[in-house]
């Protein structure tokens, strides 16, 4: 929950695959909270409270009668978007003589809102940083403005920072929002505090009477890099039998089949996409023809997936392609399909051993004239041992 004008963006949580970015929503919410609190501390109005259990005493200190004037020019501005009009007027009460804590409180939070609003994080830490040090803000203003600097920071890989100011924030607060706590699980995560993240994923989640499945696959990602793969399937699992039609639920489904080393189940999952005609990338091509290649006694399926998938055009005819179904050819004593798969591969390759390996095969056939060119050319191209090359090379 970043607040900003609806008018703008909204950055989304990311994982997987992942993983980036930090959880926000979409909200006006706190320069709306912002200004009834400023109204209600002038008696045109009265704040809702959103913090009832919070442990801080509100300040008594009030908007000073001078400041009155240019702290509605302030909020005009605002509410029109004009951002720019906005820092600048609050720049101005900032730096006036007559401006009381809190006139200075709002209008550095008033900045905040313009400054993140224009794209300048930086500018907007510092004034949400300076909202906070004042302490004149009641708790609605107070607390957000801390909510949100923990999130530009967290945005911007301030790890340590972002999750001080998060458990700062949950202490004084009391909120126990799961769509807040998801931010501080998520940071954990990726400051790489996997086991830490767990728990607090897994209670945002209870707590939440709607959970969203991308934070279940937050804490399936969690439990994966903790080393917990078992939970990590039971997660994946859960997701995707509630989510039967999502394509990347199965996916991941597929994923963690993998990690657990059950390739039968991820082949089972990749296969019923392929029928469903729902593999149209080629890493996921390349995914299942990798399940089949990890998988004893299932050569003939990796050649029917790599060429389908390079008939349709999805998977390239690439290095590793092509040495998969030269492999598997020959593993199914398909030998001349399997040669003219390394003839394609081996001038792919990085170095000759390649085609010093084709050379060995065309030597078995009887196909002498043609072991000796590979073999040439496996010299040419660079082997670990180039008398293996000459053996072929020099023979009678």
């Amino acid at each position: 929950m970043i607040f900003r004008s609806p008018k703008q963006a909204v950055l989304s949580v990311l994982i997987a695959t992942a993983l980036g970015g930090v959880v926000v929503a979409d909200a006006s919410a706190q320069s709306r909270s912002s200004e009834r609190s400023e109204r209600g501390n002038r008696g045109s109005a009265k704040a809702e409270v959103l913090f009832p259990e919070a442990t801080r005493e509100e300040p008594k200190v009030k908007a000073s009668s001078k400041m009155g004037g240019k702290l509605k020019k302030l909020f005009d501005a605002y509410n029109k978007d004009e951002y720019a009009e906005t820092r600048t007027l609050a720049d101005e009460i900032i730096a006036a003589a007559d401006a009381n804590e809190y006139d200075k409180a709002v209008a550095n939070q008033l900045a905040s809102q313009a400054a993140y609003n224009l794209e300048d994080n930086a500018a907007a830490k510092q004034y949400l940083q300076q909202a906070i040090t004042l302490n004149a803000l009641d708790n609605n203003g107070h607390y957000q403005a801390l909510l949100m600097l923990a999130q530009l920071q967290l945005q911007d890989d301030q790890y340590a920072e972002g999750l001080a100011n998060l458990d700062k924030y949950f202490a004084e607060s009391k909120s126990n929002k799961p769509e807040e706590q998801i931010i501080k699980g998520q940071a954990l995560y990726q400051s790489e505090k996997y086991a830490e993240a767990i728990p607090v994923l897994k209670a945002a989640i209870a707590a939440s009477p709607e959970p969203k499945d991308n934070w279940n696959q937050l804490l399936m990602a969690a439990y994966a890099e903790a080393g917990q793969t078992g939970e990590a399937v039971k997660e994946a699992e859960a997701l995707a039998a509630r989510n039967p039609a999502d394509k990347k639920a199965q996916l991941n489904l597929a994923s963690m089949y993998m990690q657990a080393d059950q390739m039968d189940k991820a082949a089972a999952v990749m296969d019923k996409l392929r029928a469903a005609g729902q593999l149209t990338e080629e890493r996921e091509y390349k995914q299942l023809y990798s399940i089949y290649a990890n998988t004893e006694n299932k050569e003939r399926d990796v050649i029917a997936v790599i060429n389908e998938g390079m008939s349709k055009g999805i998977l390239k005819p690439d290095y590793q392609t092509y040495l998969a179904l030269a492999q598997s050819y020959y593993y199914t004593e398909q030998v001349p399909q399997a040669i003219e798969a390394w003839r394609n591969a081996a001038p792919l390759s990085k170095d000759g051993e390649t085609y010093l390996n084709l050379a060995r095969v065309l030597h078995a056939e009887g196909r002498i004239p043609e072991a000796k060119q590979a073999a040439r050319d496996a010299k040419a191209k660079g082997v670990k041992n180039p008398g293996d090359a000459d053996k072929i090379i020099n023979l009678k």
